[in-house]
């Protein structure tokens, strides 16, 4: 479970394996492959497999999970 207040963000960072965030609270932007994707409450958001970033546009929380590659 994260939680991001408004305007903040995690950076580009590298994908670690196959990833979702779903989105508890707030409203959240995920970026990268040069695009980017708006997510609301109840919003399952899959992570490329790229360099990607999180960013707030509302107080958020999101719960992240991940599937390591081996």
């Amino acid at each position: 479970m994260i939680a991001l207040r408004a305007g903040s963000e995690l950076h580009e960072h590298e994908n670690p394996g196959e990833a979702t965030v779903q989105v508890l609270h707030g409203r959240v932007t995920l970026t990268g492959h040069d695009a980017s994707w708006n997510g609301s409450p109840g919003d399952l958001m899959f992570i490329p497999d790229a360099p990607h970033g999180l960013e707030a546009v509302e107080d958020s929380v999101v719960v992240l999970t991940v599937a390591k590659r081996p």
